[in-house]
């Protein structure tokens, strides 16, 4: 019956498939051809790298199949409805008027003036040149005998460095200004600086110690001094003493 031959041909496939793969074991096992075995199994593995890949592609290029459908029906539902628009514009639409359209000119012409950016204006003046001490480095500080420096930081130092260029900066804004722009107490400052000019300060900065008092809250204590020797030591300052005046002049 057609059962038994089912029967049979099954069996006989069994069979024939067992065969071929205790062959394919006798094969393994000479040493001859376990060399080309190996590389037929690699090109296996990466052929079925490839299958996997394709495979993900195809899956890829489905969605966009779809995506491109919808597109599709979308922008043909669009078309059927500007056609429909088209076909159907009412014969008698209004029509603009002239002073409508002059006054869209005008304020077109209005919004164009005013979102147009001013040149922006060039200082005929360029600001002048205040001459301040460099901060001390750490070289520097650890060059500075221990006997001057004492129990001084390199930050205690360095602050008072910033204090006396605050001084000297607030110092000569004052002298670069016109006296006329002036109010009485910086015009009193003004004079006071020109007070304490000499022939030998022509050209250079220099604070006294009541400038520093007017414009930081410096305490000017023997610590200061201290720091102050410091910092000639270090070619930052230098003294020019005259008319009971001592005057830091920065280098």
């Amino acid at each position: 019956s057609s059962v038994l031959e089912d029967l049979c041909l099954h069996i006989n496939t069994k069979i024939s498939t067992i065969k071929k793969i205790l062959q394919l074991r006798n094969i393994g096992q000479e040493s001859s051809l376990k060399s080309m075995l190996s590389k037929i199994g690699y090109e296996m593995f990466f052929l079925n790298e490839l299958l996997n890949k394709m495979e993900m592609e195809l899956q890829g290029q489905e969605k966009l199949k779809n995506l491109l459908k919808e597109l599709q029906k979308s922008a043909g539902t669009d078309q059927k409805e500007a056609r429909y628009l088209c076909k159907n514009i009412p014969p008698h639409l209004p029509k603009p008027t002239a002073s409508c359209v002059t006054g869209l000119m005008v304020k077109s012409g209005e919004q164009t003036k005013v979102t147009e950016p001013e040149p922006a204006k060039k200082s005929t003046k360029e600001p002048r040149f205040i001459k301040e001490a460099a901060l001390i480095t750490m070289e520097e500080f650890k060059n500075v005998p221990a006997y001057m420096r004492g129990r001084l930081t390199y930050d205690q130092i360095n602050a008072v460095v910033q204090d006396i260029n605050k001084t000297v900066v607030n110092k000569y804004k004052i002298l670069h200004q016109p006296p006329k722009s002036m109010n009485a107490a910086v015009r009193n400052l003004y004079h006071r600086f020109l007070e304490a000019e000499t022939k030998d300060t022509k050209g250079k900065f220099f604070i006294v110690e009541a400038d520093i008092k007017e414009f930081t809250q410096l305490k000017v204590d023997k610590r200061f001094h201290s720091i102050l020797n410091i910092l000639r030591h270090c070619q930052r300052l230098r003294e020019i003493r005259g008319s009971q005046l001592v005057r830091y002049v920065i280098c």
